[in-house]
């Protein structure tokens, strides 16, 4: 049973997938005690529907986000295109609408314009630290470059969603202050177990990455399925559910808001 204090740090609720019943879906997660939900924009037009969304439903938060365009053209199978100093001036003004910048980061699955995403990320490391605002960090196949980035801008808040890195990495980004988002499929990965087990409850979130990385396989995931990465994370760090549910909502206010 959740005190209702449970944060949903990444979610894709413009997606496809939640259409038909995006309001269904809100109020499964209001039962089951999420207090908060932060939507995250890819592009141009899905930055523009979080802030829609975020309108619009008193629990969700919005995050504007630039994901590499050549990793979102491969994985939707469609050409992506925005221009990435406009995308960055509209964050910049709706600045006090959002409370991250996010999805950004790296992907070098299937890419082979690796240096202009190190550019880009580059860019928008430099505005989080302009408006003071946390990046939600992208990091497939990419994660040491990720962190070297960030550390070399000196990136001050920044969470690292789903990261696959090696424990010499997850210890580096927890030394210089980044935070985890943990996704609810830690129920069965072995290797987000590992970040929970090797990093301080102070440095962890959670997350759903809804519709995706669902703790039910074969079940399409949302935000009200969160509770399951906190029994997960209680479990590992030998806390109960409420005294782990409670730490993450500190750690989430402490980070995202001023």
């Amino acid at each position: 049973m959740s005190s209702g204090l449970l944060v949903d740090v990444h979610a894709h609720l413009d997606y496809a997938e939640f259409e038909k019943d995006l309001d269904e879906v809100i109020e499964r997660a209001k039962k089951a005690g999420v207090k908060v939900i932060i939507a995250n924009g890819v592009c141009r037009e899905t930055n523009r529907k979080v802030l829609a969304i975020a309108e619009k439903y008193d629990i969700v938060k919005a995050a504007l986000g630039l994901y590499p365009q050549d990793a979102l053209s491969a994985e939707l199978h469609k050409k992506i295109h925005y221009d990435v100093d406009e995308e960055i001036e509209f964050i910049r003004k709706n600045k006090d609408r959002i409370v991250a910048i996010g999805e950004v980061g790296l992907d070098y699955q299937n890419v082979e314009s690796k240096e202009v995403q190190r550019e880009v990320f580059s860019k928008v490391i430099g505005l989080s630290n302009e408006i003071d605002m946390p990046l939600i960090v992208h990091s497939r196949k990419a994660e040491e470059d990720v962190i070297n980035l960030l550390e070399k801008n000196n990136a001050k808040k920044a969470v690292l969603h789903c990261f696959c890195g090696k424990k010499n990495l997850i210890l580096k980004a927890e030394k210089l202050g980044y935070y985890f988002s943990i996704p609810t499929n830690v129920v069965r990965a072995e290797n987000i177990q590992g970040i929970v087990k090797n990093v301080s409850i102070n440095r962890l979130l959670t997350e759903t990455d809804a519709p995706f990385l669902s703790p039910f396989v074969g079940k399409r995931n949302e935000p009200a399925f969160i509770i399951e990465a906190v029994k997960k994370i209680a479990e590992i760090k030998g806390f109960t559910t409420e005294e782990t549910e409670q730490n993450i909502f500190l750690n989430y206010k402490g980070l995202f808001e001023k």
